[in-house]
């Protein structure tokens, strides 16, 4: 019997519950139980892309993703590329548009770069934050 019902209770653990998303007056909050597939097949900024590596096409790694910018239209739009330093000394920050850079054979490749064609691009710096 116990048997029984664990193996109920696990075959509704394998199968997503259609629940509808959590309303707030008129306003839907979270993700739909029909985009919750998108989502999780989607790319984590956080696990698959800062911090990563970035090489050119010689396969030299030039510089790493710091940071992603978002532009108002929700589109991301500029990679920040950590290029030079050492431990965030004299660390040189620049902006790439993410068209720029390709994904090959699961690394970041930006072809045609270098360390020093990075460090003579103008540096990156954030906007002070508004009050």
């Amino acid at each position: 019997m116990i048997r029984l019902g664990l193996a109920i209770l696990g075959t509704f653990l394998l199968f997503p519950i259609a629940a509808p998303a959590q309303v707030a007056g008129s306003t839907l909050i979270g993700v739909a139980a029909a985009e919750m597939r998108d989502v999780t097949y989607g790319w984590s900024a956080k696990r698959q892309v800062l911090g990563k590596p970035v090489y050119n096409e010689k396969n030299e790694r030039i510089g790493v993703v710091d940071d992603i910018i978002i532009a108002p239209d929700k589109a991301v739009s500029y990679a920040i590329i950590g290029a030079g330093g050492f431990l965030g000394v004299d660390r040189h920050d620049v902006a790439i548009p993410v068209s720029q850079i390709k994904l090959q054979a699961g690394k970041f490749v930006l072809p045609g770069a270098s360390k020093e064609a990075l460090e003579a691009t103008p540096k990156f710096e954030y906007a002070p934050p508004s009050k």
